[in-house]
């Protein structure tokens, strides 16, 4: 289902720019929506997870060259947005959320005893500048850019179990840069924002074990989150 959707909005949103651009129609919706200082909203959305790892040595016996497989699946997305206008082509953005999302993770040259299964809950917190080119009729792309961080409710941070029984750990708090792209469809009610960015986490996130020679972590140097979003923004 989240599939279909994914799939609806997009064609529902080419088609609309299809039509304004191609059509020429002359109808402006929302003519006054970017006159204002202040703007809110909420989003809806979809996402992706993977880990991007640093070690301490790399072993030319792995095929991969690495030492762990990561399973990427589709979580979800929800949140409000706060906008400033600064100018005529920059906003400041706001969008605190939160994310589910699960990772498979897995060593390379191991039995299946050691995939682990991760489950994700990140309150997930965006400042972001967005810059707005002129609008055309009635849609807008726009690029944006910026900070955030993020808690992991289920990071298990301060379990005193590792792998050794089972427990994955990662740290509570995480800092990303953002950045991507999308498009503003003035629709007749409200305006749709669909937009797609990259989140790249810059601090380790990974627990040590006990063991400095865990499989798990014993040859870690950093490991840290990068994930893909997609949301809808409706204003």
């Amino acid at each position: 289902m989240k599939k279909i959707l994914t799939i609806f909005l997009l064609l529902a949103g080419l088609n609309a720019m299809h039509a304004q651009l191609f059509s020429g129609e002359s109808i402006m919706n929302q003519q006054n929506f970017d006159q204002q200082r202040w703007s809110w909203g909420y989003f809806l959305g979809l996402n992706t997870y993977d880990f991007n790892f640093d070690y301490k040595e790399y072993n030319s016996d792995y095929v991969t060259g690495q030492d762990f497989r990561v399973e990427k699946r589709i979580g979800f997305n929800v949140g409000l947005v706060g906008n400033l206008k600064l100018s005529h082509n920059f906003d400041l953005r706001l969008e605190p959320g939160v994310s589910f999302n699960t990772r498979g993770y897995q060593a390379v040259k191991a039995d299946a005893n050691t995939y682990r299964e991760i489950n994700s809950t990140y309150v997930h917190i965006p400042l972001l500048v967005k810059f707005n080119a002129n609008r055309l009729n009635n849609f807008r792309p726009f690029l944006v850019g910026g900070v955030s961080t993020s808690i992991n409710l289920s990071s298990n941070e301060n379990n005193p179990d590792d792998n050794s029984a089972g427990q994955f750990r990662m740290t509570t708090n995480s800092y990303y840069y953002e950045i991507g792209f999308g498009i503003d469809l003035y629709l007749y009610y409200f305006k749709l924002s669909p937009s797609l960015r990259g989140v790249f986490a810059i601090n380790d996130e990974l627990i040590r074990d006990a063991d400095p020679n865990s499989i798990y972590t014993g040859n870690v140097d950093k490991m840290m989150s990068r994930g893909v979003f997609l949301n809808f923004v409706f204003q």
